[in-house]
């Protein structure tokens, strides 16, 4: 029987039944569809684009207001004297007049009493049953908050966790935002650490990277159709729990094993440079904590691992492109807007179109091709980051732009634009006037494009020092330092090999008795001086 829903869950389904051996010819018959559709399954785990027609309206949408207010009025009503799919669509009837079929009623009831009751937080009490797991069959997935100082400055990130509920190995990974790419990334970097799949499923909350509408207290969810597509391309079966803090429990491993590891690798919190220098701290205690044991277990968990990683299921060839593509186009201010934060670029393709692609924690951006800018992804909202280096060529020719820019603000901010810089540049501004000044400390902020920004810093400072204030002064001595850096290290490389090799002549020296001759003299060869010549000229 055919799958409901879109073409992607199709896809996946047709692709599923594929790998568990199941014939090209079956899968037709099962899905009433043609060879060229399961052809496309098997070949991509994306449908291609078809046409989309507007949903068509149904008359039951003018009442929907009137039938939640009778269905959430039922939740103080007496258990036996709720309303019913048939008092609902009489009552239409009689008090709205309203032409409705009443299949559309009980199909709207059935699906909106449940949220409704979800939305109101009430709840069977429930008995909780001890589960046992089977070796590479299942494993938990969930977000929790931690707070890390990034650059001196507190900042909230997202830790992802995918954990095996056999032998609680877990594998986390830092992200500044929770949105889908990080929730894509999350399990690649996850499941290429693992070296496999859960062969059975994987437990979910109802995270919107992955759950567009929750349909009713039943498991039934409509799945975004880039989380459809992601999990046919891993063979990855979702488990979601229910709703709300009714279904914790569902996944009760995943959020112990957040809290513990965000109690025992995150105090004190983290201080750190960059999200990358973090994520390679956590990949070490992740390889350490395989020492640990888990309650009262025997085993560690990566003697458990050693059992069940054998189990898992094989990785595709190919990874999946978890970064998602905007086309933009860069303003007038050289600028970009994504996901409500604004981004530089530089100003040579300001009016044009270029391609961005989106990260969990940082941007790239390409225009024909060519990588052209690159951003740590901001993890607020509305904010702003601007390099100054974007600006460079414009502020060539509008230096008096230069000290009120925000690119200027946001360089000091971050350490890039020194104090040296500013002293350099107070004194060419003196030296040569505010605009001949500034274009000189342009072209030194042009130089950090080749030159290591500390060889730059020296080469500032020297010039400072010799009252050098132009762009090639500052260039020269930055190459100097360059050349003094090397001989340095190549003199203390030759004096290293000096002290490794023994020197035979030395070693000869030690062994010879003292020279008591006495040294030798020219003095009996001062006969063969000629005399002096008389001045003539005093005669």
């Amino acid at each position: 029987m055919r799958p409901s829903g879109s073409r992607v869950e199709l896809y996946a389904a047709i692709r599923r039944d594929a790998r568990a051996g199941k014939s090209a010819r079956a899968i037709q018959r099962e899905y009433r569809v043609s060879w060229t559709t399961v052809h496309k399954a098997l070949g991509s785990a994306w449908p291609s684009e078809r046409k989309h027609y507007p949903e068509r309206g149904s008359k039951i949408d003018d009442y929907r207001e009137v039938i939640d207010g009778w269905l959430r009025a039922d939740l103080t009503a007496p258990h036996k004297q709720r309303h019913t799919a048939k008092r609902i669509f009489d009552r239409l009837r009689e008090e709205h007049r309203a032409e409705v079929s009443y299949s559309r009623v009980r199909a709207y009831v059935s699906v909106r009493r449940g949220e409704i009751l979800a939305e109101s937080g009430r709840a069977p009490v429930e008995v909780f049953v001890p589960q046992s797991h089977r070796p590479g069959d299942e494993a938990e997935v969930d977000f929790g908050d931690v707070v890390i100082e990034l650059r001196g400055q507190p900042v909230t990130c997202t830790l992802f966790s995918l954990r095996l509920s056999f032998s609680g190995r877990a594998v986390h990974r830092v992200f500044l935002s929770a949105g889908q790419e990080a929730f894509l990334e999350g399990h690649v970097h996850a499941v290429e650490v693992l070296g496999g799949v859960p062969f059975g499923r994987i437990r979910y909350d109802n995270l919107k990277s992955a759950v567009s509408a929750v349909l009713g207290l039943s498991r039934h969810r409509v799945e975004n159709d880039r989380w459809v597509a992601f999990r046919s391309h891993y063979g990855i079966e979702a488990f979601y729990c229910q709703p709300g803090v009714q279904g914790a429990h569902e996944k009760g491993g995943v959020e112990g094993q957040i809290g513990w590891f965000r109690r025992n690798h995150f105090v004190p919190v983290p201080q750190v440079e960059s999200i990358a220098e973090l994520n390679a701290m956590i990949d070490k205690w992740d390889a350490d904590d395989l020492d640990r044991r888990i309650g009262s277990r025997v085993r560690t968990v990566g003697e458990l691992f050693t059992v069940e990683a054998p189990l898992l299921l094989p990785l595709p060839e190919a990874a999946f492109e978890t970064g998602r593509w905007f086309n933009l186009r860069v303003d007038r201010h050289s600028q970009i807007t994504v996901r409500t934060n604004r981004y530089s670029v530089p100003v040579r393709f300001a009016g044009r179109q270029i391609r961005v692609q989106l990260h969990a924690s940082h941007l790239e951006v390409y225009c024909d091709r060519q990588l052209v800018a690159t951003h740590e992804r901001l993890p607020g909202k509305a904010e702003t980051r601007l390099e100054l280096d974007h600006y460079l060529e414009i502020l060539l020719r509008k230096p008096g732009a230069l000290p009120g820019s925000t690119a200027l603000e946001q360089a000091r901010a971050a350490g890039r634009f020194t104090p040296v810089h500013d002293a350099w540049w107070a004194a060419a501004r003196k030296t040569h006037g505010d605009a001949a000044g500034t274009r000189d400390l342009i072209g030194v902020l042009l130089a950090h494009r080749h030159l290591p920004h500390e060889l730059v810093v020296i080469g500032l400072a020297r010039a400072l020092a010799a009252g050098a204030l132009t762009a090639d002064a500052v260039v020269l001595e930055a190459r100097k330092a360059a050349e003094d850096s090397t001989s340095e290290q190549s003199d203390e490389d030759h004096e290293a090999d000096a002290e490794a090799v023994a020197s035979m002549t030395a070693r000869r020296l030690t062994t010879l008795p003292t020279d008591s001759r006495p040294l030798p003299s020219v003095a009996a060869y001062d006969v063969l001086l000629r005399t002096p010549r008389k001045d003539t000229a005093s005669l």
